[in-house]
């Protein structure tokens, strides 16, 4: 598309939201700054950093044996997978010889109770609720912990941030297949690793301890945090444990005098399982695709994982059925007819044919409908609509794209940060059910405080849905406030809608259908009026009312319209719709779903909002199918899940693991052979998917005839000089060309040209910022403008 001349000024269409500061955000752009300057994808990037599901390393350890609550014997850690023995790589120590436990074998009987947190924020919380007399806020190495006296003792409550240890490999850089993993701390396998100072401060508090409470997260990654500092820096077999559901006052109170004796090993043990599965699965099978492509004789960083893969094959199904859909023709067919009492012919109705029409010698039929008599009847009933069942994290997830647009990753970020703040329950809960311990009364009446459509309530017990979840309620506000902004605010508000909605009546909707039939040809049109709102006056409803007049008796058909249209391809997936469909397969937890999703974005399988599968991904699809199924095998997957759940009922956990993983290892090495009879075919696949997608990428940075020299391509380049995106032609040297854009953004493409200079538009895409779509012409009247602008207020704030 060649860039046209300027055109005659019209209204500005560039007056979004940051323009006036747009001048100062751009950089100069210089000869050296082309020449090093790379073509990159212009996709847009995942929103939002969030734990990576598909793992990285295990750990196997000496067999302890520990009472449980249940009676049942656990050890320590299972030695899962074979013990090999290790001197290194040559290159020094390697990480299992630097690591030794650092807490003491035996506690102190008249040491401090030391709690033990998953996050800084959730500590904070802890300390202050159950401080009885104040709480000292101690330091060491930057890091905060508190200490507090309660009936005589004194307490310590320390955090983690996240996971303080990982899988790692024993012996570094070993051929594929590989099962030789440990649990290692991360700061000893990952270079500049920010948790060490979280890991000390837990260590050299833990040498004081006469108890040990884990009070991390009450579900399977927060059980496996907790697990594992016990396990290897605090050198217990066991500690005791805290759960709950909200950081409220009350609860964490009840939670600390209600403490379980003993860790919850079973959902630990399923936990640390999957970590095992995730890392076998994710790393064997990365190293096999990398593998393959290197043996082609090139290189290329891909991932597959266990889910990762059938996640995959889904999204890439529903693109092929997209690209082999055929439209065809069909007719609607809509009559304006008129009550036969009416003389003027003005009170006119519009009826549609009961079905599409796919034949065109059927038109004629229709065809002479007109100054035809019919018989018309309006139909009316009454339909009652429940109120939406309580949030589990899905169907937050799902909701916060329809009104918000934000991602399930991001859904899921802000739901973490607002549980952290105690003003909602925790939220990675597959539950729908609001059980009545959690005290409804106190929290709507808290919620009254606040919120008036409160007044809407008149049910005591709330509608529920079906699934339920052995460690949390649903979503819930606790009924805290705190000051919320944006997207935050957003997500609360809509948490509180969803509660409180449960409480209220049934919506009423008058429902009226007027039937006509003309020479035996059945026509209808709907209305719909809202008789009672009920919870429709608290919770966002897609209901729209539609009047129409009732007609009975004989009608007169005015006019008759024959609408010509075609049959449209399957809707591609939103990143909502994929994660419901992953949970409908049981393919991934409520946890994870969202990091899938966004690891396929990173590596470039899958692009756009409306998820449209990659010319990688769809090879890489291709490939596995024709060389390797078992990898996108949904059923393999399902049956991993159904094992994983079987395995937190089993009554002796430890050995359901060990049969797990045993039975994965022969998979891999089953994959593995069928790997090594493909790789050639399935390496030269890779590349060549890898080079059409380069292509793919290139052209869609492209944006029209470079204005000087007439012959050359505009195009988005990223220069590595200032880390940002610009333009430049791309007949470079002999034309040097460019043009600056917005840093600290994606920088994309767009189908819209500026109403002033008509130039085409781009539009920048930033974190936590709406879209913004601006004219790069440095010359246009806008940009102009926007200068002047600028500049005057500049004069008015000196």
């Amino acid at each position: 598309m060649a860039i046209k001349g300027k055109k005659k000024k019209s209204e500005d269409p560039v007056k979004e939201r940051g323009e006036a500061l747009i001048k100062g955000d751009f950089v100069p752009v210089d000869e050296n700054d082309v020449a090093r300057a790379v073509d990159i994808p212009v996709m847009e990037k995942p929103i939002s950093e969030i734990e990576i599901i598909e793992k990285r390393g295990r750990k196997k350890t000496e067999k302890i044996n520990v009472k449980k609550e249940e009676k049942l014997e656990i050890k320590k850690a299972s030695v899962i997978i074979e013990k090999k023995t290790n001197n290194g790589n040559g290159n020094g120590k390697n990480w299992k010889e630097k690591f030794k436990i650092p807490g003491p074998k035996q506690l102190k009987p008249n040491g401090n109770i030391l709690i033990i947190t998953e996050k800084p924020q959730a500590a904070q919380k802890i300390a202050n609720a159950l401080a009885r007399n104040g709480i000292k806020q101690k330091n060491l190495n930057n890091v905060s912990y508190y200490e507090f006296e309660r009936d005589g003792k004194i307490i310590n409550v320390a955090c983690a941030v996240g996971h303080l240890f990982t899988l790692a490999q024993v012996k570094p850089r070993n051929e594929w297949p590989t099962f030789d993993i440990e649990w290692a701390p991360n700061f000893l396998v990952k270079k500049n690793d920010f948790t060490k100072k979280y890991y000390d401060v837990i260590a050299r508090l833990c040498k004081e301890a006469s108890e040990i409470i884990s009070a991390t997260d009450y579900d399977i990654e927060g059980e496996v945090i907790g697990m594992n500092i016990v396990r290897f820096i605090c050198n217990q077999p066991d500690a005791e444990r805290m759960k709950f559901s909200t950081l409220t006052a009350e609860e964490i109170n009840h939670a600390y005098e209600m403490r379980s004796k003993t860790l919850d090993w079973k959902q630990g043990i399923a936990g640390e399982t999957r970590h095992y599965l995730d890392w076998i699965y994710g790393i064997n099978l990365s190293r096999a695709i990398m593998d393959a492509i290197k043996q082609a004789g090139s290189f290329r960083l891909m991932s597959i994982g266990r889910v990762q893969g059938p996640a995959l094959n889904i999204i890439v199904k529903k693109e092929r059925e997209i690209q082999k859909f055929k439209p065809e023709k069909y007719w609607d067919i809509f009559l304006d007819v008129f009550h036969a009492n009416d003389k003027s012919g003005k009170n006119i109705i519009e009826v549609k044919y009961i079905r599409d029409v796919t034949k065109q010698q059927e038109l004629k039929k229709f065809e002479q409908l007109e100054g035809k008599e019919g018989i018309a009847n309006t139909e009316k009933t009454q339909q009652k609509i429940i109120p939406p069942v309580p949030f589990d994290l899905t169907t937050l997830q799902t909701e916060a794209y329809k009104f918000f647009g934000l991602t399930p990753s991001k859904t899921l970020e802000i739901a973490q940060r607002l549980y952290l703040a105690g003003v909602i329950s925790y939220p990675r809960t597959s539950s729908q059910k609001l059980p009545k311990e959690i005290g409804y009364d106190k929290v709507i009446k808290r919620l009254s405080e606040k919120f008036s459509f409160t007044k809407f309530i008149t049910r005591k017990i709330p509608v529920e849905g079906k699934k339920t979840d052995p460690a949390h309620p649903s979503i819930y506000p606790t009924g805290e406030f705190h000051s919320l902004e944006g997207d935050d605010g957003k997500v609360y508000s809509l948490i509180v809608k969803r509660f409180v909605s449960c409480f209220c009546d049934e919506a009423v909707l008058d429902n009226k259908k007027i039937n006509v039939e003309v020479n035996n040809l059945r026509f209808t049109a709907k209305g719909m009026a809202i008789n009672k709102k009920g919870w429709m006056e608290v919770y966002p409803s897609i209901f729209k009312e539609k009047e129409i007049p009732d007609l009975n008796g004989k009608v007169t058909v005015k006019k008759v319209r024959i609408d010509e249209k075609y049959t449209q391809p399957p809707h591609r997936y939103t990143p909502a719709s994929i994660i419901s469909e992953l949970e409908k397969r049981n393919l991934g937890t409520k946890a994870t779903r969202a990091s899938i999703l966004e690891t396929l974005y990173n590596r470039g399988y899958i692009k756009e909002k409306s998820i449209e599968a990659t010319s990688l991904g769809m090879s890489l699809i291709s490939s596995l199918e024709n060389n390797c199924h078992i990898i996108i095998d949904e059923q393999l997957t399902r049956n991993i899940e159904k094992e994983m759940d079987s395995l937190r009922e089993s009554k002796n956990p430890l050995e359901k693991e060990k049969k797990i993983l045993e039975e994965t290892k022969g998979i891999i090495y089953k994959i593995g052979d069928q790997f090594q009879k493909n790789k050639l075919k399935i390496g030269k696949d890779l590349i060549q998917a890898t080079s059409q997608l380069w292509e793919d990428e290139k052209k869609q940075a492209e944006i029209g005839i470079c204005p000087v020299c007439k012959e050359g391509k505009l195009a988005i380049k990223y220069g590595k000089k200032f880390s940002r995106y610009f333009v430049a032609c791309n007949r470079y040297p002999d034309c040097k060309t460019t043009y600056t854009l917005p840093g600290n953004a994606l920088i994309k493409t767009t189908d819209k040209q500026c109403q002033l200079c008509g130039w085409p538009m781009l539009i920048s895409i930033k974190k936590a910022k709406r879209p913004w779509i601006f004219c790069f012409n440095p010359n246009c009247e806008s940009r102009k403008e926007r200068n002047n602008n600028k500049t005057e207020n500049e004069k008015e704030k000196g």
